[in-house]
């Protein structure tokens, strides 16, 4: 996975300033080209841009600036907890209300072509609450006349990975029932 500082031009003008790192290793730390972080050094680019402290926000340590400093042909990673904290950071977004109000559709669709899908791994996959897939699994749902089943893919709820890997479970899970 790679991962880039969440502020990627900020970081750069800070690591300019503040540290002997040279072009190429800031261009591949923060994620810009060679030519940018040259741009951004020469202030073309970086015109009453404030530089972002990465040591500050926990994207990197002193340790590792030294480090690289000492050799230049060294890469700077991004520290631990700022990895953890990139990938928790995608878990939860904002989904509009347009979007929201087409989750039953989503949830229709799994269970016309996956009925025995339990309602966790729908919950878990759409990101909806156990009573929307109840009353829809119960057909008690308030606008229930009004769904269409859709694929929760192509409106954008998971990804087809997500999909594919929670039918594969489910189908695994049969096979066992029907071995057992």
């Amino acid at each position: 996975m790679t991962t880039t500082p969440i502020m990627p031009k900020g970081t750069a003008v800070w690591l300019i300033e503040n540290t002997a790192l040279t072009f190429e290793q800031i261009a591949q730390f923060c994620g810009l080209h060679v030519l940018e972080v040259q741009a951004l050094a020469d202030e073309q680019a970086s015109v009453g841009m404030i530089g972002v402290d990465p040591v500050k926000m926990g994207q990197l340590t002193m340790e590792e600036i030294e480090r690289c400093s000492k050799n230049p042909n060294a890469r700077l990673f991004l520290s631990s907890p700022a990895i953890n904290a990139l990938r928790k950071k995608g878990k939860k977004k904002y989904v509009p209300l347009r979007k929201r109000q087409e989750r039953p559709d989503a949830v229709a669709w799994l269970l016309k072509y996956y009925p025995d899908m339990p309602d966790s791994v729908i919950c878990s996959l759409l990101s909806t609450t156990k009573s929307t897939v109840a009353s829809i699994r119960e057909r008690t749902h308030a606008r229930m006349n009004e769904l269409k089943p859709r694929d929760p893919v192509l409106l954008g709820f998971c990804s087809q990975i997500e999909l594919d890997t929670a039918i594969a479970s489910l189908e695994k899970a049969k096979v066992e029932a029907n071995q057992a």
